[in-house]
């Protein structure tokens, strides 16, 4: 009967509020004040906003309508309430005029066709607009220019490819000078050259023109330096090695060249490198590395820690301890500085290593149900990034609430990888052998 009784009041009670955002017309509502019933969560406020906007619009613009989906914050946070539990909850006085801020909700407005692999989709970057990389338990790699096309195959591993990178494309001299880098079980890593602006009736096969052996285990994780002439890998030998990616490159760390011949003609050269250094100190897998900055690699591991290396020295500086294995990192986030990481249970962890004295996760978000596979900042966001997840879904996340602000759950099997694509789409891989593109994903 209490709880009857406050469901009733909620709805009965008013509150004065003011709608105001950053978004432009036609998505400006008038600066007006109204009164509301408490009772609405964020449905019925998207309803009224959608209603606002419709009103203020021209006859032939208000007919032609067509309903947004809006998210709400008050005083910086999203509301994932009724407006008055939330109100309670926050202890925010209704008496004067509420100002809730709207924004273009976080959610995948397009599904496109899956771009099907021969087996597991196991790695995939999509950090360049014009094409998404992926690598497949199928040994080969890939490249794409959208949902189901594909423009060139990577071929020249033996085993499955477990992580790939984009090296270098932006501010390339030319077009062929696309730049990327796939590891694999094999214990090797290759880099591959090729054209990104080609448009093919049909893949074009390519072969690396280097290979980089050191690791004596699968190499598990890649990552790229930001001006594209190192990279580092970590491996199911414990260790972390830099190396050398400039096909120039005449250094100590190329060790033989080698020319095949096929049908009488000679292929690229293929030259083999040795690591520049190796960072030791993990006691088992190293299963993601990032490197956010010049001086300074972030890597993962099965032994519960999270270490940063000073890549001059190769010593690690700071460890962060778990308690439980770690799949994937990502450095993000507000001041790009936020830690992200997911691991063998549903939870996924955000450090700030700038706050002194504490080693505490500063958010944990505990929606899936199963091992988080991936994680991944948003690069033009201080709130946004993805998981992805054993459990087959992907979730869209804001620090500014607890909630997942979208669930994607296009997959049929665990999900493997995923990464954000030319700012507003998703794309992600996994054990039902596709890729997925969720697109029309609004992140301001």
């Amino acid at each position: 009967m209490a709880a009857m009784d406050i469901e009733e009041d909620e709805m009965s009670r008013q509150v004065q509020v003011r709608f105001v955002t950053k978004l432009k017309a036609p998505l400006k509502a008038p600066n007006t004040t109204i009164a509301i019933p408490s009772n609405l969560t964020r449905m019925g406020l998207s309803t009224l906003v959608n209603t606002l906007l419709q009103s203020a619009a021209s006859g032939e613009e208000a007919a032609e309508w067509k309903h947004e989906a809006f998210d709400f914050l008050i005083q910086g946070e999203l509301v994932r309430m009724s407006l008055g539990q939330f109100l309670l909850a926050k202890g925010i006085t209704a008496e004067k005029v509420l100002e809730i801020e709207y924004i273009k909700a976080v959610i995948p407005r397009k599904e496109e066709e899956p771009s099907v692999h021969d087996d597991w989709v196991s790695a995939v970057d999509g950090s360049n607009p014009g094409f998404i990389l992926t690598g497949c338990y199928d040994a080969l790699g890939r490249v794409w220019k959208g949902a189901g096309i594909c423009t060139h195959i990577l071929e020249g591993h033996n085993d499955a490819i477990t992580s790939v990178s984009i090296i270098k494309s932006k501010g390339a001299r030319s077009s062929n000078d696309t730049l990327v880098a796939t590891a694999s079980k094999d214990k090797s890593i290759r880099l591959w050259k090729f054209d990104a602006e080609d448009t093919l009736d049909r893949p074009m096969t390519i072969r690396s023109f280097r290979t980089l052996r050191g690791h004596n285990a699968s190499v598990q994780t890649i990552a790229g330096q930001a001006s594209g002439d190192m990279m580092c890998s970590g491996s199911w030998d414990c260790t972390i090695n830099l190396w050398q990616t400039k096909a120039s490159e005449a250094g100590g760390d190329l060790v033989s060249v080698k020319k095949r011949k096929t049908g009488g003609e000679n292929e690229e050269s293929q030259s083999e490198g040795e690591a520049v250094s190796s960072f030791v100190g993990h006691t088992q897998c190293v299963s993601s590395v990032v490197w956010p900055e010049y001086g300074t690699i972030y890597s993962a591991s099965w032994d519960h820690s999270i270490r940063r290396w000073d890549v001059e020295t190769g010593k690690d500086t700071s460890n962060m301890f778990c308690g439980k294995v770690i799949n994937s990192i990502d450095v993000g986030g507000e001041g790009s500085a936020l830690i992200a990481a997911g691991g063998s249970d549903p939870v996924l962890r955000i450090w700030d290593p700038r706050k002194p004295g504490t080693l505490a996760p500063v958010f944990q978000f505990s929606s899936h149900s199963s091992w988080i596979s991936t994680c991944k900042w948003h690069d033009k966001s201080w709130f946004h990034l993805l998981s992805a997840s054993y459990d087959g879904k992907l979730m869209l996340w804001d620090l500014r609430t607890a909630w997942p602000l979208a669930v994607i759950d296009s997959h049929e099997d665990k999900v493997l990888c995923a990464d954000w694509w030319k700012g507003d789409c998703v794309v992600s891989g996994g054990v039902d052998s596709k890729l997925r593109v969720s697109s029309e994903i609004s992140v301001q």
